[in-house]
C-alpha cells in the first residue's frame, strides 16, 4: 500500500516536514505582527481622511466631484480576482510536485496587479489634469496619502512577486523560497481586505453623501 506523502497549510516538505513545520511558525508568526503594525499605519490615515473629506475641503471639489466609480470599480474586480489567482497558486504550491501550475497563477497575479496599478496612476493623472491636487485641500491630501500608500504597497508586493519567481528559477521549490510565498500571500491577500474598505468607506460612501 503506498503511502501518502504528509500535506500542510502551505507546504509540502515530505519527510523532512515536522522540523521545518516548527521552524517556520516563529517565522510566519513574526510577519503577522508585522501585517498588524502595517494595518495601524492604514486606520491612522483611514481616521484622517474621515475627518479631512467632511471637515477639509476648503471649499475645493467634493469628492463626487472628482471621483471615478465605474473605474474604481474596475480596480476592485482586478484585485479581487488577483486574490483567487494567489489562492490557486497557493494551492499549487501545496499539492503540485511541479512549479508549472505555480508560475502560471503567480504571472497571472502579477498582470491583474500591474493592471490594478496602471489604472490607479491614470485615476491620479485624471484627477491632476482637472486641478484636483494634494495641495489643493486637506480632502485632496488624505486621499492621495491614503490611496498612494496602498499603490505603494501593491507595487512592493509586485517587485516582490517578480524576485520570487526569480529565486523559483534558481532555486526551485526550497524551504526558504516556499515561506516567501506564503509570507508574500499574507501580504497580498492583506492588501486586498485594506483595499476593499478604500472602496466601500472612501469611494462608496463619497460619491454617496
Amino acid at each position: 500500500m503506498k503511502r501518502q506523502p504528509l500535506l500542510h497549510p502551505g507546504l509540502n516538505l515530505g519527510s523532512t516536514d515536522e522540523y521545518s513545520h516548527d521552524v517556520s511558525e516563529p517565522i510566519i508568526f513574526g510577519f503577522w505582527v508585522f501585517l498588524m503594525a502595517d494595518l495601524v499605519l492604514f486606520a491612522i490615515l483611514f481616521a484622517t481622511y474621515a475627518s479631512m473629506s467632511v471637515q477639509g475641503q476648503a471649499g475645493g471639489p467634493t469628492p463626487i466631484d472628482v471621483f471615478d466609480l465605474p473605474s474604481a470599480f474596475i480596480e476592485t474586480m482586478l484585485l479581487l480576482t488577483s486574490s483567487i489567482t494567489f489562492g490557486m497558486a497557493s494551492l499549487a504550491l501545496k499539492y503540485k510536485a511541479d512549479s508549472l501550475h505555480l508560475v502560471f497563477w503567480l504571472v497571472l497575479t502579477f498582470c491583474l496587479g500591474a493592471g490594478f496599478i496602471g489604472m490607479e496612476l491614470r485615476d491620479f493623472w485624471v484627477m491632476i489634469q482637472q486641478g484636483a491636487v494634494p495641495q489643493r485641500s486637506g480632502f485632496l491630501s488624505s486621499f492621495f496619502l491614503l490611496v498612494a500608500t496602498h499603490g505603494i504597497h501593491v507595487t512592493a508586493g509586485l517587485f516582490w512577486m517578480l524576485v520570487l519567481l526569480l529565486q523559483l528559477r534558481v532555486f526551485g521549490r526550497t524551504t526558504e523560497v516556499k515561506l516567501r510565498l506564503m509570507r508574500l500571500a499574507l501580504f497580498w491577500h492583506m492588501l486586498d481586505i485594506v483595499w476593499v474598505c478604500i472602496f466601500t468607506f472612501v469611494y462608496l460612501f463619497g460619491v454617496a453623501q
